[in-house]
């Protein structure tokens, strides 16, 4: 066979076609078939100048078109022009409109609105892991959330849970030893939460911690007198700040977190 050109038509960027079409063609590997993408088909003239170019190059066509009367235009110009081409999503978005018994949306791009979804997603991911545990101030001006709390009140997978709903989240450990960062008396309070919890709570958290860790349960970490006095100078810091707390003493990360999107709404 003459070399040919394979021609890809999209009512979006058409990456979703072209690499179909580089997948099925990989298998042909005595061809030399060269992919040539056409996007953002929106009119029947370029349908048109699409088949003009596979009849002069001895081409044949795939498209991924969801509107319904775009893919019967193709099916047409197909039978007109006697050139092959070939409908990559509408019998999947029949068989799935079937099985599903709902009608598609029928919108252009959609998956890549959903990738851009997904990129917000680790980007928010990757925030939170940069700016974990106070290690870098700088993180706290440009957060949409910041967490300050004593050590052992779940900042971290919290930010973490958090990230996934595409929050950028700054956390801050209170220490009493410790002066906080200037940027985190500079945060908008509502964008600023502590976490609370009981003394009991945590004293109990942190022995078993330290348990965990093969040390002694008793250690100045675990110690009443030591835990109240963290979280005296916490509430200090919190009302210096003007933010809201939220007392995570037997909540879960979940439980948390759906607490905090709350109050983010409103």
């Amino acid at each position: 066979m003459a070399d040919m050109i394979f021609y890809v038509l999209s009512d979006s960027v058409g990456e979703t076609a072209e690499l179909l079409g580089k997948a099925a063609l990989s298998q042909f590997a005595n061809q030399d078939i060269k992919i040539q993408r056409i996007p953002y088909v929106d009119d029947e003239a370029t349908m048109v100048d699409a088949f003009n170019l596979a009849n002069e190059n001895n081409g044949i066509i795939a498209y991924t078109l969801v509107k319904p009367e775009f893919r019967q235009k193709m099916k047409d110009l197909s039978a007109q022009y006697n050139i092959k081409a070939i409908d990559l999503i509408g019998p999947l978005l029949e068989e799935l409109e079937q099985h599903l018994q709902e009608k598609p949306t029928l919108q252009p791009g959609l998956v890549h609105k959903l990738d851009e979804d997904y990129y917000k997603r680790v980007e928010a991911i990757e925030f939170a892991v940069k700016y974990d545990d106070g290690r870098d101030a700088k993180g706290i001006l440009k957060a949409d959330l910041v967490l300050i709390g004593v050590s052992r009140t779940s900042k971290t997978p919290l930010s973490q849970f958090l990230a996934h709903k595409r929050l950028k989240v700054a956390n801050v450990p209170i220490v009493p030893e410790v002066e906080p960062p200037e940027e985190l008396f500079q945060v908008d309070p509502d964008k600023c939460i502590g976490l609370k919890i009981s003394s009991e709570k945590l004293n109990h958290i942190r022995t078993e911690r330290l348990k965990a860790l093969g040390l002694n349960g008793s250690a100045n970490y675990a110690k009443k007198e030591r835990i109240q006095e963290e979280i005296n100078y916490f509430n200090r810091v919190v009302d210096k700040i003007g933010c809201d707390t939220i007392d995570v003493s037997n909540k879960a990360v979940e439980e948390t977190a759906n607490v905090i999107l709350r109050k983010l709404k409103k």
